[in-house]
């Protein structure tokens, strides 16, 4: 073999052996786009996983943190109550003098939350009245038992009871 020949075939070995390094070059490079792009993908995921665990994170909090003010200021108004009981036994007895009180102490209470409870000539509902007085009689004519008379106001707040009402009953 001359110089020439030797030198095509170690020119044909040397662009055969680099042909092969490119395509386990490209080879190895498309192994490590898939493998980053997967890895994207997956960082992806768990971003987004993240938001919204986060997100749903910050709605229970607002709504617990609402839950606790309403209880707090539910509370407050549940200590109130003994003052409106007397205001309204005040109201009885002499009702040109305190009206403008009470009122304005309902008022400012139903802006708030607190609904008192009208019973009267209701059928009987033991989660919003407790019974202390049964007298016979006729009931709503459907055979439930009804409220004949409030003897203290029962109150809610925000749609939950407060303190039941204590009524006499007939039916």
């Amino acid at each position: 073999m001359t110089n020439e020949q030797d030198d095509v075939v170690a020119r044909s070995t040397t662009e055969t052996e680099d042909a092969v390094a490119v395509e386990e070059a490209e080879a190895a490079i498309e192994h490590d786009v898939e493998a980053l792009l997967t890895e994207r993908d997956s960082f992806r995921e768990i971003a987004q996983r993240l938001q919204a665990d986060f997100e749903n994170y910050r709605k229970r909090v607002a709504t617990q943190t609402s839950d606790d003010i309403d209880r707090a200021t539910g509370r407050i108004a549940e200590s109130l109550l003994p003052v409106l009981d007397a205001c309204e036994a005040a109201f009885v007895a002499h009702p040109a003098e305190i009206e403008p009180l009470f009122n304005l102490l309902l008022t400012e209470l139903k802006k708030q939350g607190l609904e008192a409870l009208d019973l009267n000539g209701q059928t009987f509902d033991p989660a919003k009245a407790d019974a202390v007085i049964h007298e016979e009689g006729e009931g709503d004519g459907n055979g439930n038992t009804v409220v004949a008379d409030v003897l203290r106001t029962g109150y809610t707040w925000k749609g939950r009871v407060l303190r039941p009402a204590m009524v006499k009953v007939r039916g």
